[in-house]
């Protein structure tokens, strides 16, 4: 099973740094006590310079990251504010037919609240929904 790690990194910043990326190594252990052969596709640890690339080297990481997205079989995304990237890779995992599962506190937006099978309020929510079973229900694998 590949599991793709979408997320805040810049959201709604107006400088150039990124935001703190703990978040993923948090999500890939949650999912990995449930299923230790999970592949995890992380951006930050694909492209952990992103930040600086120029604008065509950007561009195409932003839909080389959209794409793996789509193939991925399971999509997790932490949002917890506004992210445009975040919503574009969630938006690809619910165009495959993929689970998409969003940590966010915004579960009326419209983006997260109808494109996500799975809206939980942060990360302990999160792993607590994993740790009981959660994970293993929304993906039929019991």
């Amino acid at each position: 099973m590949q599991l793709f790690i979408a997320g805040i990194m810049q959201g709604s910043r107006l400088d150039h740094l990124i935001d703190e990326q703990d978040y993923r190594r948090i999500i890939a252990e949650a999912v990995r006590d449930a299923y230790p052969e999970v592949d995890v596709i992380d951006p930050n640890e694909l492209h952990p310079n992103g930040v600086d690339y120029d604008d065509g080297l950007a561009k195409a990481t932003l839909l080389e990251m959209a794409g793996l997205a789509g193939q991925a079989d399971l999509v997790v995304a932490y949002a917890p504010e506004a992210s445009m990237g975040t919503a574009i890779e969630i938006w690809e995992g619910f165009r495959a037919g993929h689970p998409v599962v969003t940590i966010s506190p915004m579960a009326a937006n419209w983006v997260i609240r109808h494109l996500s099978n799975v809206v939980l309020p942060d990360l302990d929510g999160f792993r607590s929904w994993v740790a009981e079973g959660g994970l293993t229900r929304l993906l039929g694998t019991e």
